[in-house]
């Protein structure tokens, strides 16, 4: 019988470049594998035909991950023109089939539709829970749920090419954004229905793919050499304020005690430091001018 290789105590953050064919959950648990880490979570589902940026968080990076849950993201996607399928991807049953007679133009006077505020309805095939269950077992048992339309952002949509009957666009949108629906939408505005055959997603807030790295890339390397492709835990919270204490604070900070500090300016979440910049975690500067401690690290 083979034995089990113990668990790590890993911490960190893992930008991995998830392949086609793959859950998020499935390239987690490869991932946590890799590194035989004893917990692990990742930032943000990606569908199993979709590839890229799927940033991967170990032990006490964990704590902070939904930070990155409420982060913009940017995906090149490729919409086929004239086809709808069940679920709205290529993964689907084929609905209805029309000739498609649409210029360059034409998708380009109807992109600008879809910029700022918009609403979506989700997609049966997808994730969202109903009732602890996700909509897509209900959607495979043929049973439709009910969903309330949502809204989402689109910061920006361009087209970055058109071959045939396919486009491909660059979409940079708010979290809750299904490029799905979004591809059907176009193809709804366009006169001739359409789905997606191909997913990207190249950044999640200030991360992009240019520094992640794939299954293959990893399985190759030491256990030293992809702890080295961990980023610290604290990256996740880059855009919180910083402030540093000397070690008589950090020893009540960490003991979950507010602390005073002067000179810190505004209110709201604080990355937090002790001396020669250890990372204690994220706190909150309160209404009388102290800090409290919200999340720490161990």
């Amino acid at each position: 019988m083979q034995q089990k290789r113990p668990k790590r105590l890993v911490n960190g953050v893992l930008l991995l470049d998830k392949p086609a064919g793959f859950s998020s959950n499935q390239a987690l648990q490869c991932a946590k594998r890799l590194y035989t880490a004893a917990k692990a979570g990742h930032t943000g589902s990606l569908d199993p035909m979709a590839t890229g940026l799927l940033p991967v968080c170990f032990g006490e990076a964990t704590k902070f991950s939904h930070y990155l849950l409420e982060a913009d993201k940017t995906y090149y996607a490729r919409v086929k023109l004239g086809v709808t399928t069940t679920t709205g991807d290529k993964e689907g049953e084929v609905l209805q089939r029309v000739p498609v007679a649409v210029s360059r133009r034409d998708v380009e006077s109807v992109l600008p539709g879809f910029l700022g505020k918009i609403s979506q309805v989700p997609p049966m095939y997808s994730a969202l829970k109903h009732q602890g269950k996700a909509l897509y077992e209900y959607a495979r048992a043929g049973v439709v749920i009910e969903r309330a339309a949502r809204e989402v952002t689109i910061h920006s949509i361009a087209l970055n090419g058109m071959e045939d009957d396919e486009l491909d666009i660059i979409v940079a949108c708010s979290k809750g954004t299904y490029i799905r629906t979004l591809a059907e939408d176009i193809g709804v505005a366009l006169g001739c229905g359409a789905h997606l055959v191909g997913l990207r997603r190249v950044k999640t807030g200030a991360f992009d793919l240019t520094s992640a790295y794939t299954m293959e890339q990893l399985e190759q390397m030491t256990l030293q050499q992809r702890d080295a492709c961990l980023l610290a835990a604290d990256c996740l919270i880059a855009e919180l304020p910083a402030v540093e204490f000397d070690d008589e604070s950090a020893y009540y900070l960490r003991r979950g005690q507010p602390v005073w500090k002067s000179g810190v300016v505004g209110d709201g979440m604080l990355r937090l430091y002790g001396p020669q910049q250890v990372f204690l975690g994220v706190g909150e500067r309160l209404d009388d001018g102290q800090i409290a401690p919200r999340r720490l690290m161990v």
